[in-house]
């Protein structure tokens, strides 16, 4: 599980700046593919990106995936382990290994 003193430290910090109010989980989502667009902007002309505000960017992404997972009542550590179990199956090793080969292109 995510350590609850990460979750004890974000509901701290909304809660002194009275922001939950804006915290639905639509809201939450938008600000994930905000951030994350923001996070691909370090990288948008040069692979070479500034290390410093790449660690920024995604810690805002983080930030927004783990307040949406609060508000819905999930574990992130929970739902990764569970949809990694199910690409697990859709992308078995032997069949895919080396290949970025959507899995619809090599089902049996």
């Amino acid at each position: 599980m995510t350590d609850p003193g990460v979750f004890d430290e974000l509901r701290a910090f909304v809660a002194e700046r009275d922001w939950a109010q804006f915290h639905t989980p639509e809201n939450l989502a938008k600000s994930i593919s905000i951030e994350a667009a923001e996070l691909l902007e370090c990288f948008q002309w040069s692979a070479d990106a500034d290390p410093a505000r790449v660690r920024d960017e995604l810690a805002d992404v983080l930030t927004y995936c783990l307040l949406l997972a609060d508000k819905l009542g999930l574990d992130p550590e929970a739902i990764v382990l569970e949809k990694l179990a199910d690409t697990r199956k859709k992308y078995p090793a032997d069949k895919v290994k080396g290949s970025s080969t959507k899995y619809d292109a090599y089902e049996d």
